[in-house]
């Protein structure tokens, strides 16, 4: 489990996480959403250790975050838009990974013949479309069964076919256990994999819980209902 107390930070005058405090429970999908600015993706990446925040704690399975960065092992991390060395193919890049670990690790090669990507593999990741770096991502993310997966827009820039294809990966590695934090503007695919949800606006959490009691609490069926209440009313009890 994740636990996140007083979590605080700023960049200049500008405080963007007003002592956030939030518990993402383990082997569930949480929803991370909120308005442009909210402080989702600083949350995410303090979380995965790429900001430092200014005060408060994180604590990832009873370990707190300090300068070890060894916990970043059990995390796979889909950013929104990924950096990729542009000379390098997938395959490539993969071996880079597993080289940079010092493990091997088998491709999972049932979503890369979902994703129909065996013949890119071996292309220049620059040669590709969107869509197929954005499947490359995906696959990276799987990389080393973590036990963590921290998802950012995943279906963002994939057809109907591979963002379905993607759903279901993302609910299998649930049904192992595992844990999964995701953010998305689509709010269809997070009522589709999101068992609890965490709302930010304005640096702080104005609801954390599970989607069914969101939806209790604002009384709508929807979930894209049930955010549009929270946006309304800034706080949910």
């Amino acid at each position: 489990m994740i636990r996140v107390r007083g979590l605080e930070k700023s960049f200049g005058r500008t405080e963007v996480l007003c002592g956030i405090d939030l518990h993402v429970a383990t082997g569930r999908v949480t929803a991370i959403v909120g308005p442009n600015g909210a402080g989702k993706t600083t949350l995410m990446k303090s979380i995965l250790g790429l900001t430092r925040a200014d005060g408060g704690k994180i604590v990832i399975e009873g370990d707190r975050l300090g300068n070890d960065p060894a916990y970043r092992a059990r995390i796979g991390y889909m950013p929104q838009i990924a950096r990729f060395p542009e000379n390098l193919s997938a395959n490539e890049l993969i071996a880079m990974l597993c080289d940079l670990r010092g493990t091997a690790t088998e491709l999972d090669d049932d979503l890369i013949a979902r994703f129909r990507l065996a013949d890119h593999l071996d292309k220049p990741l620059r040669t590709l479309s969107g869509g197929t770096r954005q499947k490359v991502n995906a696959v990276l993310a799987f990389l080393f069964r973590p036990d963590l997966l921290v998802l950012d827009e995943p279906t963002s820039g994939l057809d109907p076919v591979s963002s379905a294809v993607l759903k279901e990966k993302i609910l299998e590695a649930r049904s192992t256990g595992r844990t999964v934090i995701v953010t998305s503007h689509v709010l269809s695919d997070l009522e589709a994999l999101a068992d609890d949800i965490a709302f930010l606006t304005d640096g702080a959490v104005a609801f954390a819980g599970s989607v069914h009691d969101l939806k209790l609490a604002t009384r709508q069926l929807s979930l894209e209902c049930a955010i549009a209440q929270v946006l309304l009313r800034g706080a949910v009890a």
